[in-house]
């Protein structure tokens, strides 16, 4: 079990940091992100400020601890951890936190097979049922016969191809474009707002939430467990400090890469007065495609629809893996079934993988036919913020403050999940306030939340006393 869903606890810091990032970017990056670089203009690059920030605190303080403490308690799972650290005599956080694993997991994962078939209408003109169908098969078929290690390994081969697909191409762009004018003139003929770094509105409460939106992306990294299981594979803490590095120069690299696509792509195919969603795609989903096809060869728009799919699977990969073994380890085993050993629930993980991966193939379908306008970019961060908001306070609070309780923890996790919801679909629609709330996106108030009243519920309910329990 060990083996199957954390590669033995033995992988290596080039194949860790490399599936952490792309497990942690994902389609998002070079669809939504690129998209969102064309729409937003300069104020895109506070994403890339956020996710470095979030990158290095993750790796930097808390990697190690979160590594010792799970070796420690001998965890695979997340739920195994938080399980062993509060010394839990019921099962009520490990059914939280697997419950919401599970239902965030689908949703992320969905939005992810939607990438996939977009990218496969948009870039090789193949109907959009049948791209979410072969991506699908693919992943199924290497997470059913390799687990985590056959993940991992992917992952990181789908890193390199991201790394340098992303980095290069707005070198080719750059170098084959026009330079009568720059950057900041061409964007300033479309549409001056662009270049405007703190914001395009005039007003100054909605450009300060639109920052905040777009640099709180970063928390996601302080504890998501798609990310943090990367943590508890690796083979020692040595292989921390060497990972850092790779993963911050990924993270720098590509997504300020991905956001420049995006923004040389608006200025490369729109003129002044032009709407660019309906050039570009609703939010830029098409920006990636237009670039390479108008810009490279066949055989490396080939090689570039190979990334875009190689990212959204090493997302897709990593969730499954760990939906699983929320259901068959957390659920079954630990729950009705504590008599059951590891290796009798392999079998039974992988049905689980299978079931949830037609679910969450079966949403992605429903929201092509319901939503054909849908923005790719905010429905990857709804679900990454939902995995996000529930756990991400509770890693931190449990590594840093002793005075943190289960019952706190229990409240934090369901403020987080709760909030994302209520942000989402109440908040942002409310009158006034509500186009407030949509730009500042749903993690950093849900984040927030979760952490003050998680610190309160520690406050009134503390940990027992060691020698009580």
């Amino acid at each position: 079990m060990s083996d199957y869903y954390l590669g033995g606890k033995k992988m290596g810091f080039w194949a860790v940091a490399f599936s952490a990032r792309a497990t942690g970017e994902s389609g998002w990056l070079l669809i939504g992100l690129t998209g969102m670089g064309a729409i937003a203009g300069y104020s895109g690059y506070w994403v890339v400020v956020g996710e470095v920030l979030g990158v290095f605190l993750s790796w930097q303080f808390m990697a190690k601890k979160f590594k010792r403490r799970t070796d420690d308690y001998n965890s695979i799972t997340i739920p195994d951890y938080l399980q062993s650290h509060f010394k839990s005599s019921t099962n009520t956080l490990r059914i939280l936190s697997a419950s919401v694993l599970v239902v965030f997991v689908i949703i992320y994962v969905a939005s992810q097979m939607d990438v996939t078939g977009i990218a496969f209408e948009s870039m090789l003109n193949i109907d959009y049922r049948i791209g979410a169908l072969v991506g699908f098969g693919i992943v199924l078929l290497y997470i059913f016969i390799g687990g985590f290690v056959a993940a991992v390994w992917s992952d990181m081969f789908q890193g390199v191809l991201m790394f340098f697909g992303l980095v290069l191409i707005p070198i080719v762009v750059w170098f084959s474009m026009d330079h009568g004018a720059g950057v900041t003139e061409g964007l300033n003929a479309i549409d001056p707002t662009l270049t405007q770094i703190m914001g395009r509105s005039e007003d100054g409460w909605m450009n300060f939430f639109t920052i905040l939106g777009f640099s709180m992306i970063g928390l996601g990294f302080l504890g998501s467990p798609q990310v943090y299981v990367r943590f508890m594979s690796i083979e020692s803490e040595k292989e921390i400090d060497k990972g850092k590095w790779v993963a911050l120069l990924f993270t720098l690299l590509t997504d300020a890469a991905a956001v420049t696509i995006g923004i040389l792509a608006r200025i490369y195919f729109t003129k002044e007065g032009q709407d660019p969603e309906a050039i570009l795609g609703t939010g830029g989903e098409d920006v990636l495609s237009m670039i390479t096809h108008e810009f490279l060869p066949t055989i490396l728009v080939a090689i570039f629809i190979a990334i875009v799919l190689s990212a959204i699977m090493s997302t897709i990969d990593s969730l499954l893996i760990l939906a699983s073994s929320a259901v068959t380890r957390d659920f079954y085993q630990k729950i009705f079934r504590p008599d059951l050993k590891d290796k009798d629930l392999t079998k039974l993980s992988r049905l689980v993988t299978v079931a949830m991966a037609m679910v969450a193939l079966g949403i992605a379908i429903l929201l092509y036919n319901l939503y054909p306008d849908r923005q790719v970019f905010w429905i990857m961060i709804f679900g990454w913020s939902g995995i996000a908001a529930t756990f991400c306070p509770v890693i931190i609070l449990s590594l840093f403050w002793k005075g943190y309780s289960e019952q706190g923890a229990i409240v934090s996790m369901i403020t987080g999940f709760v909030s994302v919801i209520l942000f989402k679909f109440v908040f942002a629609n409310l009158e006034g306030i509500g186009p407030y709330f949509q730009e500042l996106d749903v993690l950093a108030p849900s984040f927030a939340l979760a952490m003050i009243t998680g610190y309160i519920a520690s406050k009134i309910y503390p940990p027992k006393p060691i020698h009580s329990r």
